[in-house]
């Protein structure tokens, strides 16, 4: 990199530190504080209620208080990241850091503590006293062999969980790419001889777990600045190298790299060279974790072992050994039991847990977060990556049921099952919504055919609705595009492996499939030529008249094209007296809940009938996640301050729904404030007919609904469930092209769901 780039991104991250305000944390309220009766009860006289109760059971902080979760992340800056001992004040930037990645990967509270204080046990005593203030230590970037003192005293006088992530965090994650590199070269634990070079803090904590693990203690050589640690040996020596001293005559690295299976670097640029690996076992492992340039580049080993399994510390190149694999997790399982300390089977829980998530397929969220990249298990994919969404309830429940079983947790969880689910509900916005349909999926295996089957989204989505649901999923696409895609994207699905494929290039239902459309459509100008043409380009009509003659139970189609491009064929051949579209309802899971709007597709300007119809779909379509619908209708106009416009219309709706038998609250028209403001709306209209906030929109423009939509979507972060298209009795959904994965699976489940249960 030239000097212009590394300037270049030298100012990029210092700007990124000081806008829009310095730093990379701040400090916000949980509960309101909006009047007197909210600061009686959050400070005096309510507060000392909590207090009497935590003095009563200490054990009562966890429930009253944030210590249940919150962090400290505390450094004296003597050995940061590769800067070394820059002190205290300078080491605020990783630390905050580090408490943003709590945040961000497991929703954990945390302050980070610079404490000016060189002397480990000084430094131990400060640390100790903080114990009433949070559920966790987490020590960082110390410098050895002071951070070993500062960790023992604090686990030896504290009853909550310290964990020196420089040490701990590595090790679990080496211990992760080694157990999957171990898998990929078809070695053992107990045969390997393991050759490492670095005697600090992080080098001396892998070798303890890979001996955790199953590495023969003698099988291992540790080498430091000055050779071989030997028995015997005085320079520079404390009782944690010791530990790992050979009976040997031998004394550099050169000398005992001979037939290594495995290679942990976590020393210096240049230490390792290519006559070292060549003098290595074959298929050799090579973890090469100096940071930033490391003991041997890639490219320089696999030139003399093309065969050999490489992981670093950079993100540049596959296998990043990356701390944030492990910490958050590790914490968030371990603060949820109320741990009173991380204990070795609660580490190699979270080994196991981070190793056996790479074996499996690839997430979706994470494929997307790192586009172009191989994300299929093997020697260059051997842990996940750190925007894997299913680290947190997979690992933290790994780590929490080990604590359970190792008697260290205070707080056991009930239900470990239920415990994942609400893991996975913080990281997947849609989950506990989504769970009422989901369950109501499971009663029944209907298949589900997905007009754009190559779609590597749909592909995923096939993967993941066989993983989670009973659906059966059919994918209209020519299979050998669909099996490279599969192969390529790592899933474990394909043509061959019980995937029904509708090739339109050469189906054997062909005939069958262009004679129903052409009877459906022969008065409609359609010729028995154009049906052909057709049923052999235009997957959605395909995909119709599959569920039209009964092979597929519903159609889920629209990842590309114009939505009613699409609603087009599937009126055509879906549509009858009974089954017409009635809108179009998105679910928009917003942080305080979720917010309907209708409709966003259907309709350009929908009649009152229309509006009204919508209304009444999108009421139902409400209860099917658990919500009791609040209607509003919304507009320019208040409760009829505008005599024409949608306002006129909307009240014509509403004179509709009058006349009907409705068992849903429903009121307007008025503006958007006021249907999601009871109070402004009852200063407009005292008495009206509906209680609280409006959680179904309904809009008399579509503009309005999709504008809308898309606002709450890209300005407030909503996670957009749908379109749902309400009328065509669930055989039918057009989704839009922007839906990802995780949309599609959601679609899945709402159009298998039985009609019965649809109502």
């Amino acid at each position: 990199m030239d000097e212009t780039a590394k300037e270049t991104l030298r100012q990029a991250a210092l700007f990124y530190h000081e806008h829009p305000k310095p730093g990379k944390l701040e400090i916000r309220a949980t509960k309101p504080l909006a009047n007197g009766r909210d600061l009686s009860r959050a400070y005096s006289p309510g507060v000392a209620e909590a207090c009497l109760e935590i003095k009563a059971n200490p054990e009562d902080a966890a429930r009253y208080t944030a210590k249940g979760n919150l962090v400290a992340v505390v450094s004296n800056g003597t050995a940061v990241l590769g800067l070394g001992n820059i002190g205290a004040l300078a080491s605020k930037p990783v630390m905050e850091g580090k408490a943003v990645l709590f945040k961000k990967f497991a929703n954990i509270d945390c302050f980070d503590i610079e404490v000016n204080e060189p002397d480990p046990h000084k430094l131990a005593d400060i640390v100790c006293a903080l114990e009433p203030t949070f559920g966790a230590i987490n020590l960082e970037d110390i410098k050895a062999p002071d951070c070993f003192i500062v960790e023992q005293l604090c686990r030896e006088r504290m009853n909550i969980p310290v964990f020196h992530d420089d040490q701990h965090g590595t090790a679990i994650v080496v211990g992760a790419a080694a157990t999957n590199a171990l898998h990929v070269a078809k070695k053992a634990w107990g045969d390997i001889k393991v050759v490492s070079t670095g005697g600090g803090a992080a080098g001396i904590a892998c070798l303890n777990m890979l001996v955790k693990l199953g590495v023969k203690r003698e099988n291992i050589w540790l080498c430091d600045i000055h050779g071989l640690v030997y028995e015997g040996r005085t320079e520079d020596m404390n009782p944690q190298k010791a530990a790992f001293a050979q009976p040997s005559d031998l004394r550099t690295l050169s000398d005992v790299i001979e037939g290594a299976d495995l290679f942990l670097g976590l020393s210096g640029p240049g230490v390792l060279t290519p006559e070292h690996v060549a003098k290595m076992a074959a298929r050799p492992i090579i973890f090469a974790l100096a940071n930033p340039t490391p003991e041997i580049m890639p490219d320089a080993a696999r030139a003399v072992a093309p065969d050999a399994i490489i992981a670093t510390g950079r993100s540049d190149f596959p296998n990043q050994v990356n701390n944030v694999l492990c910490f958050p997790f590790i914490f968030r399982g371990a603060l949820d039991v109320g741990a009173t300390e991380i204990n070795d089977e609660m580490e190699v829980a979270c080994v196991e847990g981070i190793a056996a998530l790479a074996r499996a397929t690839t997430s979706a969220e994470a494929a997307a977060a790192y586009s172009g990249e191989q994300l299929t298990f093997g020697a260059e994919y051997l842990i996940p990556k750190p925007f894997d969404p299913r680290l947190s309830g997979v690992v933290s429940t790994a780590v929490a049921q080990a604590a359970m079983q190792t008697g260290v947790a205070k707080r056991p969880l009930p239900d470990l099952h239920a415990y994942k689910q609400k893991l996975d509900a913080s990281v997947y916005k849609s989950a506990l919504l989504m769970r009422p349909v989901f369950n109501a999926a499971r009663t029944a295996s209907r298949k589900i055919v997905f007009a754009e089957g190559e779609d590597e989204r749909v592909l995923r989505a096939a993967q993941a609705i066989l993983e989670e649901t009973t659906e059966q999923p059919i994918l209209i696409g020519r299979p050998e595009v669909i099996a490279q895609r599969c192969e390529r994207m790592g899933l474990n699905i394909s043509p061959d492996k019980g995937l029904e494929i509708v090739n339109p290039e050469n189906d054997p239902r062909y005939r069958d499939y262009w004679g129903t459309y052409h009877e459906l459509m022969a008065r409609r100008g359609v010729t028995p030529d154009l049906a052909r043409a057709i049923m052999r380009t235009n997957t959605t009509a395909i995909g119709a008249v599959m569920v039209h003659r009964g092979e597929a139970d519903s159609l889920i189609c629209g990842t590309f094209g114009e939505f009613r491009w699409h609603l087009n064929y599937v009126t055509q051949v879906l549509g009858s007296d009974r089954h017409r579209p009635d809108g179009a309802l998105s679910m928009m899971i917003l942080e305080d809940g979720p917010l309907f709007i209708a409709d966003t597709h259907v309709w350009s300007l929908p009649t009152p009938e229309q509006l009204a119809q919508t209304a009444i779909g999108a009421a139902r379509h409400c209860r099917r996640f658990g919500v009791e619908p609040r209607v509003a209708f919304c507009s320019q106009s208040s409760f009829g301050n505008q005599p024409e416009g949608s306002g006129k219309r909307l009240r014509e709706a509403i004179a509709i729904l009058d006349a009907k038998q409705t068992d849903f609250q429903y009121e307007g028209e008025m503006n958007v404030d006021a249907a999601l403001d009871p109070e402004l709306r009852a200063r407009q209209l005292p008495g009206g007919r509906m209680d609280g906030a409006a959680n179904v929109l309904i809009f008399g423009h579509a503009d309005a609904a999709s504008a809308t939509r898309n606002i709450l979507k890209m300005k407030a972060g909503g996670l957009e469930v749908g379109p749902i298209l309400m009328g065509m009795g669930n055989r039918a959904h057009v989704v839009t092209p922007g839906i990802t994965p995780r949309g599609l699976l959601n679609m899945a489940a709402i159009a298998g769901t039985p009609v019965a249960q649809y109502g």
